[in-house]
């Protein structure tokens, strides 16, 4: 909000936070063309603005909020809404548990050894 409230006071002849004396409405009605410039200037591969609330939604998802929370940050009314922008928290399990076994396989028969000997015992999760 701080950022938002720091960009309309650097334009004080717009009330708008996008404003644009291209347009008689006095703001942007589209933030494509200023979004595709961003990401070209910023030398980040295309993507649509729209898809980063399938990221934030999965960050909150992943971070712990719970999901009724989540649904209603989005501001969705419907919980199956909320399903499709929260798809990849399955997938980031699977692939910590993968990084989990991979570094667990590569560890050196010493050291394994050594934590057998400490009572401590190595276990391979199973991704499903």
């Amino acid at each position: 909000m701080e950022a938002f409230r720091n960009l309309i006071r650097l334009s004080p002849c717009s009330p708008y936070l996008f404003p644009s004396d291209q347009n008689p409405s006095g703001h942007l009605r589209t933030l494509k063309t200023t979004w595709e410039a961003t990401l070209r200037r910023a030398k980040v591969a295309y993507f649509r603005i729209y898809d980063l609330r399938s990221t934030y939604a999965t960050r909150l998802s992943a971070g712990g909020v719970a999901d009724e929370w989540v649904t209603q940050m989005l501001r969705q009314g419907d919980a199956q809404v909320f399903k499709k922008y929260s798809q990849m928290k399955l997938q980031m399990k699977r692939e910590a548990l993968e990084k989990l076994n991979r570094h667990a396989n590569e560890m050196p028969a010493q050291k394994a050894g050594e934590l057998a000997k400490a009572g401590s015992h190595t276990a391979t999760v199973t991704v499903q």
